[in-house]
């Protein structure tokens, strides 16, 4: 029983992590849409630093993201494939 809730609990802990992640990834998009704005309005502060947070902040977040939607998509259908295999046995 205590490995079940062990695992569910690193299981919340996850989801949580990759929540925070998505709000963090949409709210740097929100925040380059208003940086490209300003550069055209003039403001270049706002645009440097999104080139400067890019590589060590802007990219692994989204690497994340993409790749626990592409770990998500592949586990359900791994689970839908052995679950239909079962109905069949």
């Amino acid at each position: 029983m205590t490995k079940e809730k062990s695992q569910i609990r690193i299981k919340e802990i996850i989801d949580n992590f990759l929540l925070v992640n998505l709000f963090v990834v949409i709210f740097f998009a929100v925040f380059f849409i208003f940086a490209v704005i300003m550069q055209i309005n003039g403001v270049l502060i706002f645009l440097n630093l999104i080139q400067n947070l890019w590589n060590p902040l802007i990219l692994p977040l989204i690497t994340i993201l993409i790749i626990s939607s592409l770990v998500n998509g592949i586990n359900s259908w791994w689970m839908r494939k052995s679950l239909s295999q079962e109905e069949d046995i």
